[in-house]
């Protein structure tokens, strides 16, 4: 199925049905009365947010829902029928936005969530509703109210705890590959990725993470080179950014400090919010690198991206901004499990603290990775 993040859409819920101005006519009845019905309401529109759905594809050819009308009130008191309700299924993960305002009106970050978009217009009120003593023969009605229209925007951001980010041919699908059952394609050819890839990551029966995999960005994406930057919005809700970098480029003029930091800079250009999320480095492909070399190669690095070479102190109170590293091979595993122990024991840390901060509690105490465990 063909990924779609973005989709415009136009939503009318139907119109409430009139009300009837009859009057009670039986023979043997000669003071009936008002006898009219109200009118049936119009359907209203809802989204729902299903885990079954990935993509916004469906939204992206039909671009117009349409609720029926209500119909009218009738007499003998009879009602109008009620319109039945739309329901719009998307993925978790899409923010609803009205076009015309901005305002977001929904953001769907659970299964089995409902949002009302359109509402349905009232039904009117029958003649019945208006006798009185002194007016026993009204012949008032109301009409139905019409239904809400709306133009809205669907955008999805899709949920993970972990983002990659990196350039291409960083080894980005291959480190997923190696952690998760996530298949993504892996070619030596850049932009192998063409859409964002999902794995999750078991540690044991209790404790697991997700892990997104996005195309790789190239200098220049803010001004549209490459597949420029419109997949970083999937990382707006991921809890720590992974960086990869490519220590052993196949063009030996490839300088990996300079596709590091330009690769920060339009993290940069794009979002504040996101360039300060917390970012782990991870320096991938050290199966290719000889093993006399590695130790200069890292620490050369290291030293001209301006990143600390002393890690921080696992005893030390915990730190989500603490700026960590670590050395790994996608293709042979080697560093992997250590580094997935280290993401699972830090989200597990800010997931407690966050749950905490909402309960009004202490922060749980932050248990270090401990290498026998794995």
């Amino acid at each position: 199925m063909k990924f779609i993040d973005e989709a415009r859409i136009e939503v009318i819920a139907g119109d409430g049905g009139n009300g009837s101005a009859s009057m009670r006519r039986e023979k043997f009845v000669p003071r009936g009365g008002p006898d009219g019905g109200d009118g049936g309401k119009g359907g209203s529109i809802w989204v729902l947010a299903d885990k079954d759905i990935n993509t916004l594809v469906d939204y992206r050819f039909v671009k117009q829902y349409r609720g029926k009308h209500g119909e009218n009130g009738q007499g003998r008191d009879c009602y109008g029928k009620g319109a039945d309700d739309i329901i719009l299924r998307m993925p978790i993960g899409t923010v609803i936005s009205d076009l015309e305002t901005g305002e977001t009106i929904a953001d769907l970050t659970d299964d089995g969530q409902m949002v009302l978009l359109a509402k349905g217009g009232k039904g009117g009120l029958g003649n019945l509703h208006f006798k009185t003593s002194t007016n026993r023969a009204p012949r008032k009605f109301t009409p139905g109210e019409e239904g809400e229209r709306r133009e809205l925007k669907l955008e999805l951001k899709v949920l993970a705890d972990v983002g990659l980010l990196g350039m291409p041919n960083a080894g980005k699908s291959t480190f997923i590959r190696s952690v998760s059952a996530a298949k993504p394609k892996v070619a030596d050819y850049p932009f192998t990725t063409l859409h964002p890839n999902l794995g999750v990551v078991r540690i044991d029966h209790e404790r697991s993470f997700v892990i997104a995999d996005i195309p790789g960005l190239i200098e220049g994406a803010a001004e549209g080179a490459g597949l420029g930057h419109r997949f970083l919005k999937h990382l707006a809700r991921t809890g720590v950014l992974l960086h990869l970098v490519d220590m052993a480029p196949f063009d030996e003029t490839v300088d990996p400090v300079r596709e590091a930091k330009a690769i920060v800079e339009e993290l940069r250009k794009y979002d504040e919010a996101l360039y300060n999320k917390p970012r782990w480095l991870v320096l991938n492909k050290l199966d290719m690198v000889p093993l006399e070399e590695r130790e200069g190669r890292i620490n050369a690095f290291l030293e001209g991206f301006g990143w600390p070479k002393a890690q921080p102190d696992p005893l030390a109170p915990f730190d989500p901004f603490a700026k960590r590293w670590f050395c790994i091979s996608g293709l042979t595993g080697e560093g992997t499990q250590h580094l997935i122990w280290a993401l699972m024991d830090y989200l597990d840390t800010t997931r407690g603290a966050r749950r905490a901060a909402e309960e009004g509690e202490a922060p749980p105490e932050f248990e270090p990775y401990d290498p026998t465990k794995g």
